[in-house]
């Protein structure tokens, strides 16, 4: 007489890329534990501040170094500062002058669920843009240049 072996059904795969959705929290937990570095980007997505929804045209948007955060949740609710650094691995935020004394009276940084964030000034993006143009003046230069050793 062997046992229903519906009670000892694992889920086989460390991660799944055609998993949709479970009711289970335990797969929803698994999910977000072993999913790829280019997934868990998009769970450091924070809800931004009104008037940035609007120059954006978006609700949320990825968080990054140097923006300018503001706390809505939690132990340090209504607190602003700059974003220090962003673990995507481990899907936290580290927040400036948000901080906790240890034992020893050294201080170490929070870490902070991105879900309990507002962004309020972003820092500058699009740096891949700034390239581009930086390529097209100097062809614009490089043109100039060789049309006046032509002249010559």
């Amino acid at each position: 007489m062997g046992l229903k072996t519906g009670y000892y059904i694992k889920m086989k795969k460390k991660f799944s890329t055609k998993w949709k959705a479970s009711k289970q929290p335990r797969k929803q937990r698994k999910y977000k534990a072993n999913a790829p570095l280019h997934l868990k980007a998009k769970f450091v997505n924070v809800n931004l501040a009104k008037p940035l929804r609007k120059s954006v045209g978006k609700r949320n948007i990825q968080i990054k170094k140097n923006d300018k955060v503001k706390i809505m949740r939690g132990k340090y609710k209504g607190k602003q500062g700059k974003v220090l650094s962003v673990s995507i691995k481990y899907a936290k935020v580290y927040v400036e002058n948000i901080q906790v004394t240890k034992m020893d009276n050294s201080k170490a940084n929070v870490p902070l669920k991105p879900s309990n964030l507002q962004i309020i000034e972003m820092a500058e993006r699009g740096k891949r843009k700034a390239k581009t143009e930086n390529k097209e003046v100097k062809k614009a230069e490089s043109k100039e240049i060789k049309g006046k050793e032509k002249k010559k």
